[in-house]
């Protein structure tokens, strides 16, 4: 599988997008996920430049077959924020009709956001599988930042969305952020094995990626060693 294994990291403001001032600020990662064997790929979190996404994969002989988003926010997968327009999913289904993959939780907060159809995006309960070709995709239900987010686990790759960063969490002061539930997630996350990648939804530190043995030993929000410590740190974030 590591053979067949297709798999991109992309920095909004670097590698696609580079004339967006709001791509670069925000440092969104994007990923391309599939299966060198059949050319299939999804893409994970598509904002910005949409169309450069497509192309990229294309590049690289691929085609997209499917959409998976971590949560709801303008800059994961479109709609307006701070009064900018922000391209993503609407888009890509304009140029490239696909099913797009949610949390059942987050369901109808994507169709708000964006303004797509609710029969355009297929509602997922956390353990579900996506397949393409013959790569699998688990999908992780990871509450906190927002009532759906979730995470997507490839073997040991891990693309965390805004539930973990190398350094920090997503935040739990936003509508619908839960600092409760974020505690549990970031626990399940921990459970994963140590050699797994964690791939992050922004660039909020200077590395792109690390093992869950580092994040886990350095990343403050893994210091407090019970709830009671970690809402007395995070539930005012």
């Amino acid at each position: 599988m590591p053979d067949r294994l297709y798999f991109r990291q992309l920095l909004s403001g670097r590698d696609f997008a580079v004339s967006d001032p709001l791509a670069g600020q925000m440092v969104n990662f994007v990923y391309l996920i599939g299966d060198r064997s059949t050319g299939e790929a999804v893409v994970v979190d598509p904002a910005y430049g949409v169309a450069e996404l497509v192309e990229l994969a294309g590049a690289d002989g691929m085609r997209l077959v499917g959409a998976l988003a971590t949560h709801h926010h303008p800059d994961h997968v479109g709609g307006s924020m701070m009064g900018y327009g922000i391209q993503g999913i609407g888009d890509l289904l304009a140029v490239n009709p696909v099913p797009v993959h949610v949390n059942a939780n987050e369901a109808e907060w994507v169709r708000r956001v964006t303004g797509v159809s609710a029969s355009d995006l297929v509602s997922h309960d956390s353990g579900d599988m996506v397949h393409v070709g013959g790569v699998e995709i688990q999908l992780l239900h990871t509450p906190g930042h927002t009532p759906g987010s979730q995470c997507f686990l490839v073997g040991d790759l891990l693309v965390s969305g805004d539930t973990l960063f190398l350094d920090g969490c997503g935040r739990t002061d936003l509508p619908g952020a839960d600092p409760d539930a974020m505690y549990d997630s970031l626990q399940r996350l921990a459970s994963l094995p140590d050699e797994v990648a964690v791939f992050p939804g922004h660039r909020y530190s200077p590395a792109s990626v690390a093992s869950l043995a580092a994040i886990k030993e350095l990343n403050y929000v893994y210091k407090p060693t019970t709830r009671e410590q970690w809402l007395a740190m995070f539930a005012g974030q």
